[in-house]
């Protein structure tokens, strides 16, 4: 069985981020990345299906040559090979990034797509949907456990939604995102860390797959939260009550 599984890297979630001078983006300079953490999770799903059934995965991501580490970082968690597309990440939509995949699934021709249920970044959740749009498969999102039938001609997926569990069975090849209950991802070996570094990442422009990368979704402007007021300290229960009922009208 060919899993392709796709990894985004995020900014940093615990670093402080700074707006750009117009206010359209972030201030990138010296931000830290790291692998969304929902697609840590695909990967992991993956890696198991592989390891049960046997095949390959193939981790695939977009963006510039700086992206290779983070595809290397699924590499050194098992995966076989890697897969980037070279467009600048930070002025991607979720169309153009489902497109470029639908591509890649039609050269690769896999029997499972596997990403995280979304990127904390952006926190869109649309690129699996959209994709299994585009492929004309089945889906299954927010998935939190998956078991492959004997024949491996379908899956039946366990998810979240608000009343509880739903189970679905979906006939492959199909698209399936990650929710972080799905598994706990591995730390990447020392032995599995040098052995990344030999794997091969094909590149393939976009032009050549036949994608047009004209974004839909423009960002017009972004604004910083509202500072916090500084908290006060009171001499009491009884002034506590008091500012409590009559300033904040909370009680």
């Amino acid at each position: 069985m060919k899993i392709l599984v796709a990894v985004k890297r995020v900014t940093d979630p615990d670093a402080r981020i700074r707006l750009n001078a117009d206010a359209t983006g972030i201030d990138m300079t010296g931000v830290e990345y790291k692998v969304n953490p929902f697609c840590e999770n695909a990967v992991e799903g993956a890696l198991q299906l592989r390891d049960a059934a046997g095949g390959e995965v193939v981790v695939v991501s977009i963006g510039p040559e700086e992206v290779d580490t983070y595809i290397r970082t699924g590499l050194a968690m098992g995966g076989d090979r890697g897969i980037r597309v070279p467009l600048e990440d930070e002025n991607l939509d979720s169309d153009v990034v489902a497109r470029v995949l639908a591509a890649l699934v039609a050269k690769e021709e896999p029997e499972l797509v596997m990403l995280g249920k979304q990127a904390i970044d952006g926190d869109n959740n649309q690129v699996a949907q959209l994709l299994a749009g585009y492929l004309g498969w089945p889906q299954a999102c927010f998935a939190s456990e998956i078991a492959l039938s004997d024949d491996q001609q379908s899956a039946e997926v366990t998810r979240e939604v608000d009343g509880g569990l739903e189970v679905l069975n979906v006939g492959l090849p199909a698209v399936i995102s990650a929710d972080l209950r799905l598994n706990e991802p591995r730390y990447a070996s020392l032995p599995g860390i040098m052995k990344a570094k030999r794997k091969t990442i094909d590149v393939y422009e976009a032009a050549d797959l036949g994608v047009d990368t004209t974004v839909k979704v423009r960002v017009l402007k972004l604004e910083s939260p509202p500072e916090r007021a500084a908290g006060i300290k009171v001499d009491s229960v009884d002034d506590l009550l008091g500012k409590l009922r009559n300033e904040a009208k909370a009680l």
